[in-house]
């Protein structure tokens, strides 16, 4: 037996073996078919993509043709026999699949080798065809700039954005969307095979578009062959099909003048090439909008700093020497952070070590004189290709900006009243259809990027090398828009050969003149225009000064010394338009101006006028009157404003003179009736006597009216944001007043001193009605006594719950001053307000207010934007509740707290409102805890507050101190008010 051990042994092990095989095999077996089906998907696709581009790949050299035709039909050979041998794996056992496993490596290793070649195959062709995914456009690229360093990465931002298929970048000529767009493109090209793009593609477009000469650019760049004989059509189908193919591509259009119809280019939709991208450059937003971009990038100015750099840069090393360095700062400033600008200048004063040449170039800068042949050619023809796209009306509108001084901020309403009084709109067009074409106007300048926005809201400015380049244009022309230009330039006399024959528009405006030349009778015939206002030495203007501008539309002396204007020389001024003599607090006395047949605005504010203007009732034209700060006017002669049948505002805010009605005015003065009589009175601005019968409906009128500003009662003024249609009512008994009829068209309500305010209140509530455009209230100094009658509206409101009539749904501010309140809960309760819609809470002198928000009866205020509380010494808190889970205040981006001794609390501790951006404590000592963590903090812009205050703070989390740290912003150490 032991002898056959050996034998035995040898038996099983073979048999083991044989099974191990076979198993080994069927295991090999299923590898082998996964791998082979994965490799035949990828052959086959390998295959399909060569099959698409086989006219491109036949048409190369001869080799590569008969290499490409043998892999194609090799190919066409092993896939279907690959194919068959999957499908008997399906039904075969176990030792059938260990011996068919040898013939499926074999198969294997053959799709392999093919795949492996057709890639090779592709790499080569790719040599060949294939374009460089980015090429480097060459020229000037931005280097350390930090406003053109953040354009740049709003632009990257796009690119990466699905919500940004096509990106605009806009902006004034010179200003360097060019270099942009130039640099993000080298930028990719450096980036190489990380940039997310298959093809990126460069194309200059430029003013006169020529479609073919773009499609040959886009055709080169994709290595497609042109011919003069092939038509746009065919050209676009082929540079489609090219496109299509890539698997994403950026195109960026430079210097496009007008909208482009990008399929008649052949440029697939961007949808369809998912993460395709379009940017194009343009002078006009409006072109941007015209082609629909998603995101439109506008390219600023320099700032200061990198101003200043380009500037040293261009000129070289001798601008950092002590001797220079002031005059070229001052050079580099006037170029007004334009680069193209910076560069022209810079370069012609480069190694100019003469100081007197640094400051005759200042000189001649500050005067807007081209002083090089250069400025013109490189910076006043660039902007004149956007001058010349203007419409001829639209030309003018914007060579008038001109006339204002550098950097200044010009009302548009300004603005407008000087294009209408020189015929660039319709004049017989209502006061409201002129602000809306003077706007439109306005947007289009700036769409242009020839005007932008000013100091102050409702304000435009030009940009200084814009306007040197309109006052060029007046300048070097003979045409109806010569001008002499000397605006804001500390001028104390002028001389009288500054004028000529030709001059059609005159500005001297804020300078220092004394005195003016006398001119010889009808010498500046020409002139529409005269802009002397901003003098306030000019004590007189002489008689023949006048008769030299016989045709003038427009003469503007406000703000000089005037005592009285001579009556000869302005009363044959026959068709002036616009007289203005703003805060002239000298002059006390007019002439009739019955001779001033085409005069339709007349300006008195701030003259010391007694007496209203006489002759106006002559004038059929006449529009538009303000009399607003006249502090002395007394008298207005009764039937002389009803005979104003054409006007359409009255401003007499903060006017001495008080409307009366008929039966409680004065003999021979004008009464409130009168003004019922203008039929287009459109703006009326006036201050009303004390009598609870001026505001009943028989002066329903004034519901007519489009703004208005009525004060009835002691004067009492305080702006707010809704002051379209403002009523004020001051030192009254409300309950003897009916105003509900006209709340319905109030926007914003003052009541000051008033007494019956809760019993006035009351009768609204019990009303039952809504005032829907009331968008403002404030109460001051009024005792409100609710319990008195919570019962009944409580009552009321119950009743109403959740669909309860809301008193006031629209109101957005909301004022109270010296007004006696515990809580604020409680007048929003008791006059049923749900305050949906309020963004600004002003809070002052409530000296019995110990909390903002009650828990019995808060209800949310979901839209507020802004608390301000102030000189409340008995508040508390801001909610009386302890424990709130989500902050009440979900929107509150401005915090201003004052003179708060006893504020202990505003929140939570731990507690953050994500929205917050402002805060400021000033003498609210015990308020140790602000709602700010880590997670919110981020959007703090500033904060405001005594340092020991800031220094005692509790904070839940340091990290959250770190971050808004830099935005602190201490304020001096002063001793607490009380006011009472």
């Amino acid at each position: 037996m032991e002898c056959l051990a050996p034998i035995f042994g040898e038996i099983v092990c073979s048999m083991y073996d044989s099974t191990y095989s076979r198993v080994a095999n069927a295991i090999k077996f299923k590898s082998n078919a996964q791998a082979l089906n994965d490799s035949l998907e990828r052959l086959t696709e390998l295959k399909g993509n060569m099959d698409e581009d086989r006219e491109t790949l036949l048409s190369k050299d001869k080799p590569l043709r008969v290499k490409l035709l043998r892999w194609q039909r090799e190919v066409e050979e092993v896939i279907p026999k690959a194919r068959l041998k999957l499908e008997k794996k399906v039904s075969c056992g176990m030792t059938l699949r260990s011996r068919l496993s040898g013939k499926l490596g074999k198969i294997l290793m053959e799709v392999k080798m093919l795949e492996k070649d057709g890639l090779e195959f592709i790499d080569i062709i790719s040599v060949h065809s294939t374009p460089e995914r980015v090429e480097h456009v060459p020229g000037v690229s931005i280097v350390h700039q930090t406003m053109a360093s953040n354009m740049l990465v709003k632009i990257r931002d796009g690119l990466i954005s699905d919500e940004a298929q096509k990106i605009g970048v806009w902006g004034m000529g010179g200003v360097g969307k060019t270099t942009l767009v130039r640099t993000l493109n080298n930028k990719l090209r450096e980036e190489g095979a990380t940039q997310p793009f298959g093809l990126v593609i460069f194309v200059v477009v430029s003013k006169e578009f020529d479609p073919r000469g773009v499609q040959k650019q886009i055709a080169e760049r994709l290595d497609i062959d042109t011919n003069m004989e092939e038509s746009e059509e065919k050209l676009a189908r082929r540079i489609y099909v090219r496109l299509r193919k890539e698997r994403n591509f950026l195109l960026i259009l430079d210097d496009v003048w007008k909208p482009i119809d990008l399929d008649l280019l052949g440029i697939p939709r961007t949808k369809e090439n998912k993460g395709s991208k379009i940017i194009l450059t343009s002078r006009f937003l409006e072109v941007c909008r015209s082609m629909k971009t998603d995101l439109d990038v506008r390219v600023d100015c320099l700032v200061e700093e990198d101003a200043w750099e380009l500037f040293c840069k261009n000129t070289g090393e001798i601008v950092r020497s002590d001797h220079v360095k002031p005059i070229a700062k001052a050079i580099s400033l006037e170029c007004g952070g334009l680069p193209l600008a910076i560069i022209t200048v810079g370069t012609a004063m480069r190694g100019k070590r003469n100081v007197k040449l640094w400051n005759h170039v200042l000189t001649k800068l500050s005067k807007s004189v081209p002083w090089i042949k250069s400025i013109e050619e490189k910076i006043y023809q660039p902007l004149k290709l956007s001058y010349d796209f203007l419409e001829g009306k639209t030309k003018s509108c914007f060579l008038l900006c001109a006339l204002f001084p550098e950097d200044y901020s010009i009302e548009v309403t300004e603005l407008v009243m000087y294009w209408r009084a020189e015929g660039f709109m319709e004049e017989q067009g209502s006061y409201e259809d002129s602000m809306n074409e003077g706007v439109t106007i306005v947007e289009s300048l700036k769409d242009y990027c020839l005007l932008e926005d000013g100091a102050r809201s409702d304000t435009v400015k030009m940009h200084d090398v814009v306007r040197d380049f309109a006052i060029w244009i007046m300048s070097s022309t003979q045409d109806d828009c010569h001008s002499l230009v000397m605006a804001g330039t500390g001028e104390q006399e002028i001389r009288q050969d500054k004028f000529a024959p030709s001059l059609q528009r005159v500005s001297l405006m804020n300078n220092k003149l004394e005195r003016l030349p006398d001119l010889t009778e009808e010498y500046c015939e020409k002139v529409t225009t005269l802009l002397l206002q901003g003098n306030p030495l000019l004590e007189e203007v002489p008689m023949r000064f006048l008769q030299a501008f016989p045709t003038l539309r427009i003469l503007n002396l406000s703000g000089t010394r005037m005592k009285s204007l001579p009556s000869f020389s302005l009363l044959h001024l026959y068709s002036l338009h616009s007289l203005l003599l703003r805060e002239c607090f000298n002059l006390e006395e007019l002439h009739s101006l019955e001779s001033l047949t085409n005069l339709e605005k007349l300006d008195l504010c701030g003259t010391h006028i007694t007496e209203f203007p006489r002759g106006l009732e002559s004038l059929k034209r006449f529009r538009h009157l303000d009399l607003s700060r006249t502090l002395h006017l007394e008298n207005i002669p009764a039937r002389i404003v009803s005979r104003l049948s054409r006007l359409e505002t009255l401003d007499m805010t903060s006017s001495h003179y008080r409307w009366n009605i008929q039966e409680e005015a004065q003999k021979g003065q004008a009464t409130l009736e009168e003004l019922g009589c203008l039929k287009h009175l459109y703006v009326l601005y006036i201050k009303l006597h004390s009598s609870p019968f001026l505001l009943n409906k028989r002066n329903t009128w004034i519901k007519i009216l489009k703004k208005f500003q009525l004060v009835a009662g002691s004067r009492y003024i305080l702006r707010t944001r809704h002051d379209k249609r403002r009523l004020t009512i001051s030192h009254l008994n409300v309950t003897q007043v009916s105003i509900g009829w006209l709340l319905d068209y109030t926007t914003s309500l003052a009541l000051n001193h008033c007494q019956g305010i809760e019993a006035m209140i009351k009768k609204l509530v019990t009303n039952n009605k809504s005032f829907e455009n009331l968008r403002s209230m404030m109460i001051d100094n009024a005792f409100i006594k609710t319990n008195s009658w919570v019962k009944m509206v409580s009552t009321k409101t119950s009743k109403r719950s959740t669909g309860r009539l809301d008193l006031l749904p629209n109101l957005e501010e909301l004022r109270l001053r010296r007004v006696d309140l515990e809580t604020f809960s409680e007048l929003q309760t008791h006059l049923g307000l749900r305050l949906e819609t309020l963004k600004v809470l002003e809070i002052t002198m409530c000296h019995k207010l110990q909390t903002l928000f009650e828990e019995k009866n808060f209800l949310n205020i979901p839209k507020l934007e802004e608390i301000e509380i102030s000189y409340c010494d008995s508040l508390h808190n801001l909610h009386d509740a302890l424990f709130y889970r989500e902050p009440f205040l979900p929107n509150l981006r401005v915090l201003k707290l004052r003179n708060l001794p006893n504020l202990v609390s505003i929140c939570n501790w731990g507690e953050a409102w994500k929205c917050l951006e402002q805060v400021e404590v000033i003498h609210c000592n015990q308020l140790l805890f602000l709602p700010i963590s880590s997670s919110t903090c981020g959007n703090i812009k500033k904060i405001k507050g005594e340092l020991s205050w800031w220094e005692h703070l509790e904070w839940e989390d340091r990290y959250a101190l770190t971050i808004v740290q830099p935005f602190f912003n201490p304020v001096e150490e002063a001793p607490l008010l009380l006011l009472s």
